[in-house]
């Protein structure tokens, strides 16, 4: 179909997503020579390339499952209104990213209705953690996988599910992860007597409200035994009045911002960081910062922790295949493990050395020839090359 314009119908569910489909779709207009056009729910990133949404993709940004169950009625329209729309376009290729909850269903639907649709999945389903039935039952509905994980494509064959192929994440061509790893790398050590810590309690109201009271316990501890210690907490403009709140009556007040510089700035200068479990522990990781990642569950989602099936929840210590990031949850999570984890790392100890050089081993474990969206542009022109004309 060279010259032909692609009619391409793809759904990202949150921000994360949204990035990922406006670099696949960028390398796509880069390595085919017709014209593509987009149909479906995205954000800025896929507005960019031409997107009209559906609906405002916030709406699908939900986390836990006490969440999905509150706004479960509002899920299942969305869901009928984004397949319906896709039928009707009969696009030449279905990208589904992440947000399995939704968009699994989503091209479920579509396939039940386009039966020779190419589906393509960005970003493979936690598999490996838990509910490993899901992967055989994706060959249903899903004919690629595009994986950002090294380990991913071995655990998918493994469970009999669609073929994938590792593309890389793209935290490892990120600039500013490349740039604070630089100079960490390049950096002297800090003098002994100063300490900066770095809270990242995470973007989500929830897991602020569960964490940062507990953070505040911590940094009251750790200034006790280290008098003029400093603690950065970048958050995100949305949460600032929340993070805020919570913190007016800490006697040692953070050091709270909001820009995307200010970020890189304390990953840059911290020491080590205290950190809510997510994407935020590989970014760290990554850019080499020592962190002790940190979860509370809802009471529902506790009542699920059995069926999980992984023994971790740190992306690195996946991709390594070892503990180098400790993690505390629930209970677990204390104000005096937490100042003495610091204590550790936060100056030039085995414990640090041994944490650094597993991050070393996770940035090489990830290294790809060529950046994500080439990769994944590459699989979906593959797959329309094979697809037999007047298929749908």
């Amino acid at each position: 179909m060279t010259g032909e314009t692609i009619k391409i119908g793809v759904i990202a569910g949150e921000v994360s997503g949204d990035l990922l489909g406006g670099d696949l779709v960028a390398a796509l207009r880069v390595a085919y020579p017709g014209g593509i056009e987009l149909v479906g729910v995205g954000g800025e990133a896929l507005e960019r390339q031409g997107l009209i949404s559906l609906f405002d993709f916030s709406e699908l940004s939900i986390m836990g499952i006490s969440q999905v169950l509150k706004r479960l009625p509002s899920l299942l329209r969305r869901i009928r209104q984004t397949a319906d729309a896709l039928i009707a376009a009969r696009p030449d290729v279905l990208l589904i990213i992440d947000s399995p909850d939704f968009t699994h269903r989503v091209a479920r639907r579509v396939r039940k209705a386009l039966p020779d649709l190419p589906v393509v999945n960005y970003v493979c389903p936690s598999v490996w953690a838990w509910k490993e039935e899901r992967a055989p039952r994706m060959r249903a509905y899903v004919d690629h996988v595009l994986a950002l994980l090294p380990f991913e494509p071995a655990v998918m064959e493994r469970l009999g599910g669609p073929k994938t192929t590792y593309v890389g994440h793209r935290l490892i061509g990120d600039p500013d992860i490349q740039r604070v790893r630089a100079l960490r790398l390049s950096r002297a050590d800090r003098d002994a007597g100063e300490r900066l810590c770095l809270l990242l309690p995470g973007s989500r109201s929830t897991e602020i409200n569960r964490l940062l009271p507990i953070f505040g316990e911590t940094v009251k501890e750790l200034s006790a035994r280290h008098p003029g210690m400093r603690f950065l907490l970048p958050t995100v403009s949305r949460q600032e009045t929340l993070v805020r709140r919570l913190t007016a009556d800490w006697a040692v007040k953070p050091e709270i911002t909001v820009s995307s510089e200010d970020k890189w700035r304390a990953f840059a200068e911290a020491d080590a960081a205290i950190a809510a479990s997510g994407t935020v522990i590989l970014e760290l990781a990554l850019a080499r910062v020592p962190v002790a990642s940190t979860y509370r569950f809802d009471w529902l989602a506790n009542l699920f922790l059995r069926r999980i099936k992984v023994w971790t929840a740190a992306i690195p210590n996946l991709i390594v295949d070892y503990g180098v990031v400790p993690e505390y949850l629930n209970e677990q999570v204390r104000p005096g493990t937490l100042t003495r984890w610091f204590e550790r790392h936060s100056s030039d100890t085995a414990q640090r050395r041994a944490m650094l050089e597993g991050y070393d081993l996770v940035h090489d474990a990830m290294q790809t020839d060529r950046p994500p969206g080439e990769t994944g542009a590459a699989v979906i022109l593959d797959l329309l090359a094979k697809k037999k004309p007047g298929r749908n």
